[in-house]
């Protein structure tokens, strides 16, 4: 089967897909269509494929490209016209986190995997509700505990959701600030007058606002605990 024929198709796999797509994906699915062909498509081939796809959708008059994001080939838009799309659902899912949820997954993200105390001592504030809200809307999950600590705590690290939605492979694609943080030990932010804007959170309305999930809490391993149960509960109700 040539090139010219076999590409479109590839096209067409990768634009229907609800999910990144691999090459051997791709060589999976392409051979499976093909399957009354004596001849099997070739992973040199699909690679060759993409590789012209992707050069198609280059060209400045096409708002969407083929990119690797999120471990395998997607249509995504290109970045100039990211502001444009974001007022149909990326600014509204956005603005549903709050500022203290924003912050807390910017911590974590950056310092993965962290444990919710790690969390607070960067923060400084009780973080116990931006932790639920992110396990709610699935941008993080518990990755396993650190055993090195007293009462072995929960650790977090983003999701393949959170790689998704920001369009990453992996956390080696973050901003460079994560090169930084890794060499230095993060202190509280120290919040004085003229830090203060129109815009800001202050120190006591982050407190106010992570409170709010945790008053009912004895202790922080009480929090882990019934988080960990939550997800165990969650996950049983799957699998039936």
């Amino acid at each position: 089967m040539e090139l010219s024929e076999i590409i479109p198709h590839i096209e067409a796999l990768i634009f229907a897909s609800d999910k990144p797509l691999t090459n051997n994906d791709i060589l999976e699915l392409i051979n499976n269509a093909f399957a009354f062909l004596e001849e099997r498509i070739t992973i040199e081939q699909v690679e060759a494929a993409v590789a012209g796809i992707r050069e198609k959708y280059n060209a400045e008059f096409y708002p969407f490209e083929v990119r690797e994001s999120g471990g395998g080939w997607q249509f995504l838009t290109k970045r100039d016209f990211h502001r444009t799309i974001a007022q149909l659902n990326g600014d509204k899912f956005l603005k549903r986190l709050s500022t203290a949820a924003m912050e807390t997954l910017a911590i974590i993200a950056y310092k993965q995997p962290i444990t919710k105390g790690e969390i607070e001592a960067i923060r400084g504030v009780n973080s116990d509700y931006s932790v639920q809200k992110l396990l709610e809307k699935q941008l993080i999950v518990i990755s396993g505990r650190n055993e090195s600590l007293p009462g072995k705590p929960l650790v977090y690290s983003t999701s393949k959701n959170f790689m998704d939605y920001f369009g990453l492979n992996s956390t080696d694609e973050l901003p460079k600030i994560k090169e930084v943080l890794a060499d230095q030990a993060v202190a509280p932010t120290v919040i004085s007058d003229f830090d203060f804007t129109s815009s800001a959170v202050t120190n006591e309305e982050a407190f106010e606002e992570d409170a709010l999930a945790s008053e009912a809490l004895d202790n922080d391993e009480a929090a882990d605990q019934k988080i960990l149960d939550e997800e165990n509960d969650a996950a049983k109700t799957d699998g039936d």
